[in-house]
């Protein structure tokens, strides 16, 4: 196989993932033991896709790369996406978690109400944030994936 035939495996690897992936884990799906070939593959891809001025882009997020949309199409054409549902009460635990840099469970319940434990644990188990103990309640943290979901950087 040639570079452009690696490129291409990249690219349709990036196109059929549904989470970023590691320069490694690139590697191990196409079959190219060098991981530095793989970044430098990855990178030129990167700067093809700029250059052709598409509505897609390969983004980086913390060492991990993704196929995503750029703004303003991906907003535009967001309602077209089927990912995991959130209910509004979850969604608005998560925006204030995120806003906070973490927030302690207690503290959720004091502000939020009672509820909070249902959207906790629908969170955790949709792996938006991740729960870790704090003395006799929970600190609470989002994930890579969230980032990931609602593209924000790493």
């Amino acid at each position: 196989m040639d570079e452009g035939d690696y490129k291409k495996l990249i690219e349709a690897t990036l196109f059929m993932s549904q989470n970023a992936l590691s320069a490694s884990e690139i590697s191990n799906i196409i079959g190219l033991a060098s991981i530095g070939k793989v970044e430098e593959l990855l990178k030129a891809l990167a700067k093809e896709y700029n250059e052709r001025d598409t509505a897609l882009e390969v983004m980086e997020i913390g060492g991990k790369y993704m196929l995503t949309l750029k703004e303003p199409y991906a907003s535009k054409v967001s309602s077209l996406a089927s990912g995991p549902e959130i209910s509004k009460g979850a969604l608005r635990i998560l925006a204030y978690i995120s806003k906070n840099n973490g927030a302690l469970q207690s503290e959720l319940v004091k502000i939020f109400g009672e509820t909070v434990y249902a959207y906790v644990k629908e969170l955790v188990s949709k792996e938006f944030i991740e729960a870790r103990r704090s003395g006799r309640s929970k600190k609470l943290y989002t994930t890579m994936k969230f980032k990931e979901y609602f593209a924000l950087p790493a």
